[in-house]
């Protein structure tokens, strides 16, 4: 199971189109929708989420609200496209047109230099259009889909967010996902922590009345995984591993942990290993989940738990310095977005990517083209492990 996006981010849309997916899967376009919407939400946010109301639509691969197997492609289209025609025209455009619009000064932090080092472009907008996170507005899609397919097979996806701009929240004990989902959907910057959440907002207001912006942590967790998914025979096959760069390769996230990450390196093994017990009703299970639900690239049957780490967004109201790479004068880097904090947003990009390794993975290991067979085998796989 695989996806390609395209699209740039004042092009006239985004596209996805998703391969392996499962025939027989109940899908509808507002299962998506929901998950778009989500995206668009969160306080810190800039005057683009105000223009986009994300929609999909989806053009093949689903018939009568069931996947048929086939290619799945998904589009978004961005409304803010009509401003754009002529700078993001397919056409060629007047030398003297092209000269005057063309982006020459690099923003630190972005990806326009490297790009443009790398392709050869001496006009940064064929940069700075593509690696802009608006593509995540389609990985979120396809997210979605892979939702779907963990929502039938009784796998739960949370994700919420554990600090921002130095603010952290308390580990407030939660009854289950539902309740995380409950509270952290009513929260701003979808924090779990309603003190904390206040002191987030008001981290958010001061960063932007300074022309700045701030960062945090975002925390994924998935329920319901059987063990076993995954593999410890090649590096390639480690479930952990895709779900790590899976993480990574969202905008601007810097880094990755499980379950007690890094903190595992200043406690002994007594403190980092989790003690296995066994009973009748559940079969084997671990006293606690410091692990984060993998131990060797493989799924443990506890939840699974993923953080990451974004950066500040690298535009500011407060700019850093850079140089033009046709004048080679210094400057002051332009703005192109205004987002202050994308943290809350970034936790719904972080869910929809990790739920698409896990349900990658699963459809890998279970049986690839009917959801009725991948169904049968998973339950098979937990009666397996219960009785091991």
């Amino acid at each position: 199971m695989r996806y390609l996006t395209a699209g740039e981010s004042h092009g006239p849309q985004l596209t996805t189109i998703l391969e392996g997916v499962p025939a027989g899967l109940s899908l509808l376009k507002e299962h998506i929708d929901m998950e778009l919407a989500r995206r668009q939400k969160g306080y810190g946010r800039g005057r683009r989420m105000q223009i986009e109301k994300d929609e999909v639509k989806i053009l093949s691969g689903v018939r009568h609200g069931k996947t048929l197997g086939s290619p799945i492609t998904l589009v978004v289209e961005n409304r803010d496209w009509k401003h754009w025609t002529n700078i993001m025209a397919i056409e060629p455009i007047d030398e003297a047109d092209e000269v005057k619009r063309k982006v020459t000064r690099p923003r630190p932090g972005h990806a326009d230099l490297n790009g443009a080092i790398k392709y050869g472009h001496r006009d940064m907008r064929n940069v700075l259009e593509r690696s802009s996170a608006r593509e995540t507005t389609v990985r979120v899609a396809a997210g979605a889909v892979a939702k779907r397919i963990l929502a039938e097979l009784g796998i739960q996806v949370a994700g919420h967010v554990l600090e921002i701009g130095g603010v952290r929240a308390e580990r407030l004990a939660y009854e289950s996902l539902e309740e995380l989902r409950s509270v952290t959907e009513q929260s701003p910057v979808r924090c779990f922590d309603e003190e904390a959440a206040v002191k987030m907002m008001e981290a958010i207001d001061r960063a932007k009345e300074n022309g700045d912006s701030i960062g945090g942590i975002v925390e994924v967790v998935v329920e319901g995984v059987p063990a076993g998914v995954g593999s410890y025979v090649h590096y390639d096959r480690k479930l952990d591993a895709k779900i790590a760069a899976s993480i990574v390769s969202i905008n601007a996230f810097k880094g990755v942990e499980f379950g007690i990450g890094f903190e595992a390196a200043r406690l002994p093994g007594s403190e980092v290993h989790d003690e296995i017990v066994w009973s009748k009703e559940h079969g084997f299970r671990r006293r606690t989940n410091r692990a984060g639900g993998f131990e060797g690239g493989m799924t443990t049957g506890m939840p699974i738990v993923v953080r990451g780490v974004m950066k500040p967004i690298p535009t500011l109201y407060k700019p850093l310095e850079s140089v033009d790479i046709d004048t080679k004068e210094p400057f002051t880097a332009s703005i192109e977005r205004s987002d202050s904090c994308a943290v809350p947003a970034a936790s719904v990009v972080a869910e929809a990517v990790v739920a698409w390794e896990i349900a990658a993975a699963i459809v890998d290991q279970f049986g690839q083209d009917r959801m009725d067979l991948i169904k049968a085998n998973i339950e098979q796989m937990r009666r397996h492990a219960k009785e091991f």
